[in-house]
């Protein structure tokens, strides 16, 4: 019989069209009049920040507008809005976009309740204090951050990504408006996408799997395979953009509560040395890592590929699970992924990024035993494709 379980997400989670005409009934609930929106300048100069600080501004909330958040957040940007937070007597944060200003958000919401510095926090529950009042208004269907335990930020004087895992960092209200997705470009949308895919794959084949993970993580395989080609080939599609919204979100339940694995212990040490996307940077691992995965579990990568459209009727559990591993790389090709060779990886740093990836925190949860020559060769056939 198993343990009994913690299950961690937000207290308050809204999610549909429209979703966002309920942030300030949630701010007002948790007494929050003086916030700090955390965002990026891209996010800001597409107007998407201001269709919530309109709402904001015209309930009476004050706000602040931190844009300064880099693709792959850093020490400095979390220590700057933490300045600004403080300065101007903020009481709670609103962040809006997608997995950067929602980890940088959590970052910020954390020292303020807690001090020190964020590498400080660097693994496993190493805060003592809750955070402030995060409302996570997430932008992107990819990283799940606003319903997740975890945060990543880079500290760009070791050039690493710091990997925390903390439930006091969870935020008070998630938030997933598909509307606020539509129009993203196609290489946003991809990248991001198969980021979910990998949240849900992970989580499905992860050593720490159980039966409610199990159960969201499929269905968010279904939902991606469903809809993430027609919301790549057409920005404006509500239904495919609300599809991949619930399953963003429900992989982000699966994994926070769960764990990862390789994909992400790799993809971290590309963002970090190489400022790569994180989406793209698991998009373009995904294949190459299942391959390993694949003798360790193969009934779960058949109803992967099962959950991916492909017919397994028939076949031997092998066969159809090696059919989850032609999905994937289908996929990519068709979503015009870039190859880990179209970035700028360096064969030559590949003694650097595999140590740094066995020590990841996402590595524990890699279904197979895994050593530091078997990264090494994943990176390899992923550089060769």
């Amino acid at each position: 019989m198993e343990d009994y379980r913690r299950i961690y997400w937000p207290a308050i989670n809204l999610i549909g069209v429209g979703a966002i005409q309920g942030v300030v009934t949630e701010l007002q609930n948790l007494q929050l009049n003086n916030v700090l929106v955390v965002t990026d300048k891209v996010l800001r100069a597409m107007g998407v920040t201001q269709k919530v600080t309109d709402l904001l501004a015209a309930a009476g909330i004050a706000f602040n507008i931190y844009d300064d958040v880099k693709p792959n957040p850093t020490v400095a940007n979390v220590n700057n809005g933490l300045a600004v937070y403080q300065a101007q007597g903020c009481k709670g944060i609103v962040s809006i976009g997608g997995g950067s200003p929602q980890d940088a958000a959590k970052a910020i919401g954390l020292l303020q309740t807690n001090g020190g510095n964020i590498v400080d926090y660097e693994g496993i529950g190493k805060s003592i204090n809750k955070s402030v009042p995060i409302v996570a208004i997430n932008t992107t269907a990819g990283t799940a951050s606003e319903v997740t335990i975890n945060y990543v930020i880079t500290d760009e004087v070791r050039k690493i990504k710091m990997v925390m895992v903390d439930p006091n960092c969870l935020a008070s209200v998630s938030v997933n408006d598909p509307e606020l997705m539509l129009g993203k470009p196609a290489g946003l949308t991809a990248a991001t996408g198969m980021d979910a895919l990998t949240h849900a794959l992970e989580a499905f084949i992860t050593k720490g799997a159980f039966r409610l993970s199990d159960t969201l993580a499929l269905e968010a395989i279904k939902l991606i395979g469903e809809s993430l080609a027609d919301a790549v080939a057409d920005g404006s599609n509500l239904t495919a953009r609300t599809k991949m919204a619930w399953a963003s979100y429900i992989a982000g339940l699966a994994f926070s509560n769960c764990g990862l694995g390789i994909v992400h212990s790799m993809a971290h040490q590309l963002g970090s040395e190489y400022d790569l996307p994180h989406g793209v940077a698991n998009a373009l691992l995904l294949p190459y890592v299942a391959s390993f995965n694949l003798s360790a579990c193969p009934e779960k990568f058949a109803q992967i590929a099962s959950a991916l459209g492909k017919n397994t009727i028939g076949l031997n559990t092998a066969d159809a699970a090696q059919l989850a591993i032609d999905a994937l790389r289908e996929m990519a090709k068709a979503l015009q992924i870039p190859t880990l060779k179209d970035t700028r990886f360096q064969l030559s740093d590949i003694d650097k990024l595999a140590e740094q990836a066995i020590r990841d925190v996402c590595t524990g949860g890699t279904p197979r035993t895994v050593t530091v020559d078997d990264i090494k060769q994943i990176f390899i056939n992923a550089y060769q494709g």
